[in-house]
């Protein structure tokens, strides 16, 4: 009996696990925020880098013309003169000609990660000392700069970041793909935080102080790394300075239409993930709910490993939120699972047109330059992106162009 009894427990007990995740993540999901959402009227400049014209490109950017907030400037970066982002910025000049809306025309490149080169450039036209930093593909509500940049009067905040849901842009695929945000990475995030841990920034949106960004050595301190916006954050926390974990939620578009174009985009995340946390990520296997249960249930069939999968099944069916995300998601975690599985393995992300090799002693703060290698076919499946290159200097034209409100 004490054989049988052993034989049993492991299964039990990942099913346990596995079902107590998705009752953590679907609670932590769905309670209201405990924190004030304090409103703050600094001045504050807004960096978004640019590169191409993507699906949704001016209705993200148009929701930044439309905060409520009483000073703030628009700070638009792109490397080519022919880059189909600047007819969006000029449209937007015309639909919102109170903005304070400036343009940077920069080619030169100043390390491996090209966002980065491209803050770089544009930074100098920042005229204000509060500085939102936010991805290209972020829509945000009208109260949101006064809200993000509320906790940086604290002169012990280093870093705000945001969390953000996925906008599905398209069909099953970019459903797929906001399902990996939204049931996945959020929740993550959302358990992570509750347990204590600070170890994150997110590309949706980092506001933080000038003179923080400067006591780190600016953007040329991560202008080599891949992932800049956990970096952001990471440093600054070594000067002894918290990151705050904003109560705001923002959007960003999922605009992968295939498989290809989608594994390649969540294999970089989880690369990323594993080459900055890889203890933490190495045990990240019980998050997948429908493999472990499954897995669980098959090592110990059980009542109670029956009853406990029941829990868990329904926990995830209310963290997927809807029926139809519901019935994705065997299919979303299931490759989840064999997608942390590959990351194990290798250390090669595709990031853009860029083929990039991931150290994974990144955590260690020694990271080297990353490896751009070019591709066979730059840009294939991109779409509309504008293609980058990875030499450095370009001689060429460099632009600004501002306008300010009358």
């Amino acid at each position: 009996m004490a054989a049988g009894l052993a034989a049993i427990l492991p299964g039990a007990a990942l099913v346990c696990v596995a079902a107590g995740y998705a009752l953590a993540a679907a609670w932590l999901s769905r309670r209201k925020p405990t924190h004030g959402s304090a409103m703050a009227a600094t001045p504050v400049s807004v960096l978004k880098p640019l590169c191409g014209a993507e699906p949704r490109l001016y209705a993200n950017l148009a929701t930044f013309c439309r905060q409520r907030h009483p000073c703030f400037q628009l700070v638009f970066g792109v490397r080519a003169a022919d880059d189909p982002a600047i007819a969006v910025v000029e449209r937007l000049r015309r639909d919102f000609p109170a903005c304070d809306i400036a343009l940077v025309i920069d080619p030169r490149v100043h390390g491996s990660n090209l966002k980065v080169s491209n803050l770089i450039n544009l930074f100098p036209v920042a005229r204000h000392d509060a500085l939102v930093i936010a991805d290209s593909d972020v829509a945000v509500a009208p109260d949101y700069l006064a809200r993000v940049t509320a906790p940086l009067a604290d002169a012990g905040v280093g870093v705000v970041t945001c969390l953000y849901r996925g906008h599905a842009v398209g069909g099953f695929w970019p459903r797929l793909g906001a399902q990996f945000i939204d049931d996945w990475f959020v929740p993550a995030v959302r358990i992570a935080h509750a347990g204590g841990s600070r170890r994150f920034a997110f590309g949706a949106t980092i506001a933080l102080r000038r003179d923080a960004l400067a006591a780190i050595g600016s953007f040329e301190a991560v202008r080599d790394r891949l992932a800049d916006d956990f970096w952001l954050g990471e440093l600054t926390r070594r000067l002894g300075l918290r990151t705050v974990l904003s109560d705001v939620m923002v959007t960003t578009d999922v605009t992968e239409d295939g498989f290809t174009l989608l594994w390649r985009h969540e294999l970089r995340w989880m690369r990323t993930i594993a080459s900055l946390n890889p203890t933490g990520y190495a045990f990240s296997f019980v998050t997948f709910t429908w493999p472990m249960l499954a897995l669980g249930m098959w090592l110990a069939p059980l009542p109670l490993a029956i009853a406990t999968a029941a829990v868990g099944l329904m926990a995830r069916s209310v963290l997927a939120g809807s029926v139809a995300a519901a019935l994705r998601a065997p299919v979303r975690d299931g490759l989840l699972l064999a997608c942390w599985a590959l990351a194990l393995a290798g250390k090669r992300v595709w990031w853009r047109e860029q083929v990039l090799s991931v150290d994974h002693g990144q955590h260690s703060g020694q990271a080297p330059a990353l490896s751009p290698a070019p591709l066979t076919q730059a840009g294939e499946g991109q779409g509309v992106r504008a293609s980058v290159s990875t030499k450095s200097p370009l001689p060429s034209f460099t632009g600004i162009h501002t306008k300010r409100p009358l």
